[in-house]
């Protein structure tokens, strides 16, 4: 088990959000660059479309679409995206 309060945490974040609303603080953001095509990624990673599929998730016929700009990746898709660009060694361990 953690040692965790939940409690405690959803009050202080309760609280920090009073705070940014009363002006007294500033909240920490981070803006996320649009990942690179997937084509690219996929190019650089060095694996077939099938074994990118697999490794998203996806079909082979939603790489190809988006490869071909049939469809955009998703919300989630996007993030694996651009874990897959940022941090290649991730995906290459798992292909």
């Amino acid at each position: 088990m953690s040692d965790r309060d939940l409690g405690l945490e959803i009050l202080e974040g309760i609280r920090e959000i009073k705070a940014f609303k009363a002006g007294k603080i500033d909240l920490r953001t981070r803006e996320l660059l649009e990942p690179s095509s997937p084509k690219e990624i996929r190019k650089k990673l060095g694996i077939s479309q099938a074994a990118f599929a697999g490794l998203m998730g996806v079909s082979l016929r939603t790489v190809q679409d988006w490869e071909q700009g049939r469809r955009e990746p998703s919300g989630p898709a996007k993030s694996l995206l651009r874990i897959a660009e940022q941090r290649p060694d991730v995906f290459t361990q798992l292909a």
